[in-house]
């Protein structure tokens, strides 16, 4: 099934359930107020909102209306952790390279992931506001996982079967203010503020077969300015696992129901399927030329990010926001 928000009912949204093809949708405020609400009590809601989800899909659910992309919230417009990895080691190993620096050999065994910020989430056609085009604005096209209440010291095999929705995100990045940050050897803050969320989350099954082995086995497309950015496969060269990236994030606690946990940039050892981030590009630009040529985003830019099944349908909806200054 696909669940969504409704930008209505206060912070967190009203719950809807999606139609397959992303058309029609209908309330599910009557089982689960809002997705937050649901994953709570996964066990119980989630077959409710299944039979909701067959009755929309068969044409047979009370209340459906024509689904308006405009109106959607993020689907968990606030959540209460958001961990994100930095599972594709392509990437980590190019942006080291460039700068003359070794990968530790700890990178290949033990996940890089940091708490990012979670209080509130962009809606998959809300702008990104940024005061400054000196920040250096990046995108990062990302897959996510949401969990259910997960016990501290889980393994990934038990993690697995907490994985119980799967979308997408733009983790919007200040380049410019990241060096700065890191020489402090204290992480992030100013360089990564809010992220956006794709227009629906959906169940693991929805993917088929493309949903294996922990890990989304389908191409992230993403468009700049209606210009074909990248495309690399999500399945291919992620060193990390999401039921690994969950336990290693509830290695000493444990995380509540509602988690979003992500995989980091998706990125592959071919360049020719391009890039998830301008970071990476200029990255590639820098081994290959000696320097970066291509600059990050400007105000007025659009970002479109999607995933399709291999027949083409849709699956997550795109994200696609524009670059703006605060208003």
């Amino acid at each position: 099934m696909k669940l969504g928000s409704l930008k209505e009912g206060g912070r967190d949204g009203t719950l809807i359930v999606v139609s397959r093809d992303l058309t029609r949708a209908v309330r599910a405020d009557a089982v689960a107020p809002t997705l937050q609400r649901a994953l709570e009590d996964w066990s119980n809601v989630a077959p409710r909102l299944n039979a909701l989800s067959e009755a929309l899909n068969a044409g047979a659910a009370e209340g459906a209306f024509d689904l308006d992309l405009q109106a959607l919230a993020a689907p968990l417009p606030r959540a209460y952790e958001f961990v994100d990895g930095s599972a594709y080691l392509p990437h980590v190993e190019r942006v080291r390279r460039a700068r003359g620096a070794e990968v530790p050999e700890s990178f290949y065994v033990d996940p890089l992931m940091y708490q990012a910020v979670s209080a509130g989430f962009y809606g998959p056609r809300d702008p990104v506001r940024v005061p400054s085009e000196d920040y250096g604005i990046d995108l990062e096209a990302e897959v996510v996982i949401v969990t259910d209440d997960v016990p501290m010291a889980v393994t990934p095999a038990q993690a697995a079967e907490h994985i119980q929705l799967v979308g997408l995100v733009n983790d919007v990045s200040l380049r410019n203010l990241i060096p700065n940050e890191l020489a402090k050897g204290f992480g992030f803050l100013q360089s990564k503020p809010r992220s956006a969320l794709s227009p629906v989350f959906v169940t693991p099954d929805e993917l088929g077969d493309a949903w294996r082995d922990n890990k989304v086995h389908l191409p992230l497309v993403t468009h700049i300015n209606g210009a074909w950015f990248g495309a690399p496969e999500a399945g291919v060269d992620m060193q990390f696992d999401f039921a690994q990236l969950v336990a290693h994030a509830a290695k000493t606690r444990p995380l509540s129901a509602g988690t979003i946990v992500g995989s980091g940039t998706v990125a592959n050892e071919d360049t020719s399927l391009g890039a998830s981030c301008f970071a990476e590009k200029r990255t590639v630009e820098t081994l290959e030329t000696g320097k970066p040529v291509t600059p990050f985003m400007s105000f007025g830019d659009v970002v479109r990010i999607e995933m399709r099944a291999r027949d083409g349908a849709d699956i997550f909806g795109a994200i696609e926001q524009r670059i703006e200054r605060p208003a």
